[in-house]
């Protein structure tokens, strides 16, 4: 059971750094979900979006984050 608790505290972790990210993002104008590369649809009452640019961009920052505490860990 103490292996759920440290799942679900990493996680809680994740979704910490993630909405960080976002605040800074958004503070720098930098406009997630509407970068060149984000495509969206928009069409009578409905309208689909695929943030491609987006996406890429948070996980080459996530990768270089969990990086860097891997590599002071050691």
């Amino acid at each position: 059971m103490s292996d759920l608790g440290r799942i679900l505290i990493g996680l809680g972790l994740l979704l910490i750094v993630v909405g960080a990210i976002v605040i800074v993002f958004a503070r720098m104008n930098i406009p997630l979900g509407r970068l060149p590369g984000d495509f969206s649809w928009k069409g009578r009452g409905w309208g689909v979006s695929f943030p491609l640019a987006s996406s890429i961009l948070i996980s080459v920052i996530l990768s270089l984050l969990f990086w860097l505490i891997s590599h002071f860990r050691k």
